[in-house]
């Protein structure tokens, strides 16, 4: 038996799948966390939490194997990973403080202060990417100025699928996805950027070495087998970040394809085969999954997490019930239009100071009218994104839905009539692990690339969402008030949200 394994290393929780060349699935299982939040605007997780969670989730699987089905079956394992995050550890790799998050927005000087020192050209030419909070450079001048004894002590600094990868074979690796999302890679070069680390005093050799998100790098430890009843003759492949791996699992990884995800942050990505320089700043480009391979997205700060904290809010755990109630609301919510921007926003805005708003409460809104609301607020948040990347000749006939947006029938129909754009999904809805699965499969030679492996794994469900053309015109009217809602408010928001941060 050949099987092959990927593991997902999210904000909210971890997810592993084993699955043969042929798409069966031989086991899953997921365990859920939450981040750290010691102060408004603070995003932080344990490195260890993410560990445990793994070897869990791998026990769990080796445990439910059914008969004839042995963990030396898994021959590979690769890891998708949560991007921008900060992983930081001492000489005797244990974790000098909590790890820093993508969602981290405490490092506004710090940003200003990378602006200032590299210069507009310099971000624009050599990054390719806007600088901005919680990305791992920002992180690291943070500690720097805030924390130095924690500074001192540190030797490793890695993503966070390199930490929990280190755990499982013991060797400190990534992949040029990860490093290309961190602010300190050279974009050019595809390889971490030394005039960068010069400028600002780092240390070359703390940071890892980068391959191909399919390279081999080693087996199982003796002590990560023990902990998780995996086999030591099962090797490691690099993995990548998320976003890469979650296009992969969507069999999206040729020029011209798209995706759209909504997890607890949400993207729209458009893939490559070239790096796309967007003068405004306003969007990301990284590299894909090898050096031929890039994507450009952009990326909302909040998006399944504002329906999740609603819901929250609300105290409703029927979440089908909901649906229905929501199915049963007209198009615009009622008048009702909300502004996703609960952990601040990147794109187009790229501002840590916005906080979420409704516009249009009145007394006849309901839950069903708000939760319609959030979600069409982070559909608009994500058709602004798209207007953005097509600026630059990025358009996809289609989009293939990730994430909790493509489940259910709501939502998917709420995004098909907001883009005017037929979404479909793919039948294995965790994307991420799928996606880190087939690059394990193309790092042992199963497949012969990870193209092959889309082919033979990526699925896809019959039902295709087509927009409904008349709600498409009257969401047109929708999104520009959306747009012209941040445009009149965003310096009360600021205001506001630089308030509640002082009181």
């Amino acid at each position: 038996m050949c099987l092959i394994a990927g593991i997902d290393i999210g904000t909210s929780g971890v997810k592993m799948m084993v699955l043969d060349e042929n798409a069966k699935v031989y086991g899953k299982a997921k365990r859920t966390y939450t981040f750290l939040s010691p102060i408004n605007g603070y995003a932080e997780q344990r490195a260890d939490t993410w560990v445990e969670a793994c070897f869990d989730c791998a026990r769990e699987i080796v445990k439910s194997f059914p008969a004839g089905i042995k963990a030396e079956d898994i021959l590979s394992i690769a890891f998708s990973g949560q991007m921008h995050g900060v992983v930081m550890l001492d000489e005797n790799y244990r974790e000098v403080r909590p790890a820093i998050l993508h969602c981290d927005a405490r490092s506004g000087k710090q940003v200003a202060y990378v602006k200032q020192v590299l210069g507009e050209d310099l971000i624009r030419t050599h990054l390719l990417n806007p600088v901005y909070s919680g990305f791992m450079l920002c992180s690291l001048l943070w500690v720097r100025d805030n924390e130095p004894e924690n500074m001192k002590k540190i030797r490793y600094v890695m993503s966070v699928k390199d930490y929990v990868k280190f755990r499982f074979c013991g060797r400190i690796c990534s992949d040029y996805s990860d490093a290309s999302a961190t602010l300190l890679f050279d974009m050019q070069k595809v390889d971490w950027s030394t005039e960068i680390m010069n400028r600002f005093g780092f240390d070359r050799r703390i940071f890892p070495e980068c391959g191909t998100s399919d390279q081999v790098v080693g087996q199982i430890t003796s002590e990560a087998a023990a902990l998780t009843g995996l086999s030591t003759n099962t090797r490691i492949c690099n993995g990548g970040a998320d976003q890469v791996m979650q296009a992969i699992g969507a069999g999206t990884v040729a020029p011209g394809q798209a995706t759209s995800n909504i997890g607890t942050s949400g993207q729209v990505c458009f893939q490559c085969d070239h790096p796309i320089v967007n003068p405004s700043l306003s969007t990301n480009c990284f590299v894909g999954f090898d050096k031929e391979h890039w994507y450009t997205m952009g990326a909302t700060m909040s998006a399944g997490l504002c329906y999740n904290w609603l819901m929250r809010v609300l105290g409703v755990t029927d979440f089908d019930a909901m649906d229905h109630m929501i199915q049963n609301v007209r198009v615009g919510s009622g008048g009702l239009i909300f502004l996703p921007y609960l952990s601040g926003e990147r794109c187009p805005h790229l501002n840590t100071d916005l906080t979420g708003t409704f516009f249009g409460l009145q007394v006849n809104t309901g839950a069903a009218e708000m939760c319609r609301a959030v979600m069409e607020g982070v559909s608009y948040s994500l058709l602004q994104c798209m207007e953005i990347c097509g600026e630059f000749g990025l358009h996809a006939k289609e989009i293939v839905a990730s994430g909790g947006g493509a489940k259910g029938m709501i939502w998917p129909q709420i995004q098909a009539d907001i883009y005017g754009i037929p979404l479909k999904s793919v039948r294995i809805e965790e994307q991420a692990s799928v996606g880190a699965a087939i690059t394990a499969g193309s790092g042992i030679g199963l497949f012969s690339n990870i193209e092959e492996g889309c082919r033979k794994v990526v699925k896809y469900k019959d039902q295709i969402f087509t927009p409904n053309m008349e709600h498409h015109e009257i969401y047109k009217e929708y999104f520009a008030l959306y747009k012209d809602a941040y445009i009149a408010s965003h310096q009360v928001i600021e205001q506001v949200t630089r308030l509640g941060r002082r009181t």
